[in-house]
């Protein structure tokens, strides 16, 4: 039994799961789960698939979520082996995917697996809800389900997300929530003209830097007890012909919100708004809003993780809300308590991304423990 987690989580990782592509790796899930009696619902939307299976019909429902579908490589060349050819060095399993986040999906299956069979009459229900689209838009991925499940009034109790959150030593965080996401694309229009008369154009990019300068400088709000202050931060400035002579007649300034509960999309859309109508500007903005933020109190699935956790590592961990979004944003709304807990987050997207061998077992020792505290 314990190498049965590493070569799961090998098996998963040779699968060249891109996203929006699962590579088969759903259907090797599926069929372990239907073995012990889950039932497996298939949720295919424009190329997704995401898999919902669950055992029991009763409360509590304890869900485990991630995501199998991976970012791509980077340069080959700068990997000391093949991506999608695991390859065990110096006590590390290396592979994209390997952090983030297959060896986590590949611990939630020996994990249940063992618990059933130590417990076939256990009380409650133990779901599993995976998705191939985490890494790219996420607009047909978890949601989706979440939609599904909503319609027809099934809920969860608590939900177990793998992502990886330990930050300096596996099992030293667990996430109980996260900041949202609100993203614009601000085009600034001037007139186009001759960079030699000055007089008969204007110019976006002189227009728009005052603005752009008070929306750096603006405190947003000042966070609280769970959150750290709301971020703006701008991604890229485009503008121009391309030509040095030739003043352009728009530019257009990227940006990106990273918003705490003290805040909301609409409150800080407006604010944006009267910032650029109060220096006059002519301007237009396209918002895309990819999550918003969630946060879960703490409750039995933060204790009893924690415990288990505290058992297998020794370490007393702490709670947090840093990072990007991930699709606890989604589950939370059905869902009264999400917590994320997997592998350590320092080599997440990298070149050479990997995981310390130990860690796979230990994942998968951890998700039966909180089993075993929340249905045994």
């Amino acid at each position: 039994m314990a190498n049965e987690t590493f070569e799961l989580a090998v098996e998963l990782l040779k699968r060249k799961s891109l996203t929006p592509d699962h590579a088969g790796c759903h259907d090797l899930i599926a069929t372990r789960l239907q073995a012990l009696g889950f039932r497996v619902e298939r949720h295919d939307h424009n190329g997704v698939d995401n898999l919902w299976a669950r055992k029991g019909s009763t409360a509590p429902l304890i869900c485990f979520a991630g995501h199998t579908d991976v970012v791509p490589t980077g340069p080959l060349d700068q990997w000391l082996s093949d991506p999608f050819e695991p390859t065990v060095r110096d006590g590390q399993l290396y592979a994209r995917g390997a952090a983030d986040m297959k060896p986590s999906v590949a611990a939630f299956v020996p994990a249940t697996e063992r618990f059933v069979a130590a417990h076939p009459d256990h009380p409650g229900s133990i779901a599993f809800l995976l998705t191939s689209d985490e890494e790219g838009p996420a607009t047909d991925g978890t949601v989706r389900v979440v939609e599904a499940l909503k319609a027809r009034g099934e809920t969860l109790d608590y939900c177990i997300v793998g992502e990886p959150p330990s930050a300096a030593e596996f099992g030293d965080t667990i996430k109980n929530g996260r900041r949202g996401s609100l993203s614009g694309t601000l085009r600034v229009k001037g007139v186009q003209g001759h960079i030699a008369y000055p007089h008969l154009a204007k110019n976006p990019i002189h227009l728009a830097a005052p603005a752009i300068a008070e929306l750096a400088d603006t405190m947003w709000d000042e966070g609280n007890t769970h959150f750290p202050p709301t971020t703006w931060q701008v991604s890229n400035i485009h503008a121009g012909t391309g030509a040095t002579n030739v003043i352009p007649g728009v530019v257009e300034i990227r940006f990106n919100f990273r918003f705490s509960t003290a805040s909301t999309a609409e409150g800080l859309m407006d604010a944006v708004n009267e910032i650029l109508h109060s220096h006059g500007l002519d301007y237009d903005i396209d918002w895309n809003l990819s999550g918003k933020p969630f946060l879960t109190p703490r409750g039995p699935l933060c204790d009893k993780l924690s415990e288990a956790i505290r058992e297998v590592t020794g370490l007393t961990l702490g709670l947090s809300t840093s990072g990007g979004t991930s699709d606890g944003r989604f589950i939370a709304d059905i869902c009264r308590e999400v917590v994320e807990f997997g592998p350590l987050n320092t080599s997440i997207h990298k070149l050479n991304e990997h995981i310390a061998l130990e860690n796979i077992e230990q994942l998968a020792a951890i998700y039966q423990k909180a089993l075993e505290k929340l249905l045994g």
